[in-house]
């Protein structure tokens, strides 16, 4: 029954927000005398003093021809608060965690048991590693094999006849699976982001700063400093500290200043300025094994080749 819709959502800052406008559309009656969709999208969970100040009224006095949706990008226990317990107390908080790594093979395995079909564990594996970073075409391969599979067990090889590799990589996934410790996923990702004509220089920026934030962490940590202040000026979430943690551990400070210098000379070899007789040409594999040596210390020694 919902024939308007209006989007209110953020460029910048979260003061960025029109909440002037927000509160003035809800005061509006419909033009057509029909229900009204008003979005909200936030970056975060936190809409900011003046936001959560608005929110918490606006469901206070919701206009009944209104429906309102608020979502956000992130979401942590530091997010949230009275604007989110009101619209709680009058409609729904939904939370969708994204689906981690190691939590893929788990979530195949129980929607395969969903629509009846059977695999083994090295078939649900082999599943997970063609769509890794992709869930819509896991959840699309699935219904396919729902209609190919014939009720039979499937294994490896019976998977690799009927699944597409549809695996979607980005440099994001790639820093998590490089800080949590995972070398081996850090090379299938680097494959198929190369495969699918990525260029080393587009990883960079983000590579850079996640090895500059591990690199001041680690210092912090070497002088006894206080590693939650840290995070928090490092504007690194809940959600994401243990996996600086992991890393964290697996070397000393003077490693992650090697490694950020190492990722500069990967820098210049992708812009074809590295040392002749010194640096390799291929910055691809400069980079392979150095997120390898991050993710495992006794990788460490392929970062001499």
């Amino acid at each position: 029954g919902i024939a308007e819709r209006e989007v209110f959502m953020i460029e910048g800052n979260q003061r960025d927000l029109d909440w002037d406008g927000f509160s003035a559309s809800l005061r509006a009656p419909s033009l057509f005398a029909s229900r009204r969709l008003i979005e909200v999208r936030l970056a975060t969970g936190k809409p900011g003093t003046v936001g959560a100040r608005v929110l918490a009224e606006a469901c206070a006095e919701l206009p009944a021809d209104v429906c309102l949706l608020v979502t956000c990008g992130e979401w942590s226990r530091q997010h949230g608060g009275k604007w989110s317990e009101a619209i709680g107390r009058i409609g729904v908080v939904s939370v969708a965690w994204p689906v981690k790594p190691h939590e893929l093979p788990e979530w195949i395995d129980r929607r395969l048991r969903s629509r009846g079909l059977k695999a083994d564990a090295a078939a649900v594996q082999r599943l997970a590693e063609r769509v890794e970073g992709n869930l819509l075409a896991a959840a699309q391969e699935i219904e396919k094999l729902a209609l190919l599979a014939d009720g039979q067990v499937l294994d490896v090889e019976r998977m690799d006849a009927l699944v597409a590799d549809s695996a979607r990589y980005d440099v994001f996934r790639l820093i998590d699976a490089t800080l949590n410790g995972d070398p081996v996923l850090v090379s299938r990702m680097l494959r198929g982001l190369r495969g699918e004509g990525q260029a080393v220089p587009a990883l960079l920026g983000m590579l850079a700063m996640e090895l500059q934030r591990a690199a001041v962490l680690a210092r912090t940590k070497a002088r006894g400093g206080n590693l939650n202040a840290e995070f928090k000026a490092q504007r690194i979430w809940d959600a994401r500290q243990a996996s600086y943690l992991r890393a964290l551990q697996r070397h000393p400070l003077s490693r992650w200043e090697t490694f950020v210098g190492i990722l500069g000379r990967v820098d210049r070899i992708a812009k074809g300025r590295g040392v002749p007789g010194r640096d390799p040409e291929d910055a691809w594999v400069q980079l392979e094994r150095l997120l390898v040596a991050v993710a495992s210390p006794p990788a460490a020694a392929l970062l001499a080749g």
